[in-house]
C-alpha cells in the first residue's frame, strides 16, 4: 500500500509541476531587410518586447539595413526617432547588451559592401548560412521579418 501511494504521487507531481505545463522556450529570429529607419527601429522594439516577456532572440540585417551593424553607420540608423529619441542602432546595441542577443550581418552583406569584419560593431559578426538555417527551421522558432 505505501509503495502504491509513494508511486501515486510521484505520478501527480509530474503532472502538477509547473515544468510539466510549462510553454517551451521562444526562440525569435528577426530579419531585417528594410532600409526604412522606422522599421529598423519597430523591429528593434518588437524584438526587445519578445524578450521583456521571455523570449530569446536573434537579429539578423541583411542588404542595406546591415548598415546598422556598421560602426560608422547612416545617418538613418543613428538618428533618433520619436517618441524617445531612440535610433535604430541604439536600441539594437541596447538589446545586444541587456538582453544578450546575437545579432549577425548576412553572410553575402561584407563582400557586396566591400568592407571587413573590422567594420563592424564590436560583437556584432557574419552569419553562418547552416546555423541560421537550423535557427530558422527549430521546433520552437518564431520568425519576425522587416
Amino acid at each position: 500500500m505505501r509503495q502504491m501511494l509513494v508511486a501515486l504521487i510521484g505520478i501527480l507531481s509530474v503532472f502538477t509541476s509547473p515544468s510539466a505545463f510549462a510553454e517551451p522556450s521562444k526562440q525569435l529570429v528577426t530579419i531585417v531587410t528594410s532600409a526604412n529607419a522606422q522599421t529598423q527601429l519597430m523591429a528593434m522594439i518588437l524584438t526587445m518586447q519578445a524578450v521583456k516577456q521571455g523570449a530569446s532572440a536573434h537579429i539578423l540585417l541583411c542588404g542595406e539595413a546591415g548598415d546598422m551593424a556598421l560602426k560608422d553607420a547612416p545617418k538613418t540608423a543613428t538618428n533618433p526617432q520619436k517618441p524617445k529619441g531612440m535610433s535604430p542602432q541604439k536600441l539594437m546595441k541596447l538589446i545586444m547588451k541587456k538582453a544578450k542577443t546575437t545579432v549577425e550581418v548576412c553572410a553575402i552583406y561584407l563582400p557586396n559592401k566591400g568592407v571587413k569584419l573590422t567594420a563592424l560593431i564590436d560583437g556584432i559578426t557574419a552569419a553562418n548560412p547552416q546555423k541560421m538555417g537550423k535557427r530558422l527551421l527549430g521546433e520552437n522558432a518564431r520568425i519576425l521579418s522587416f
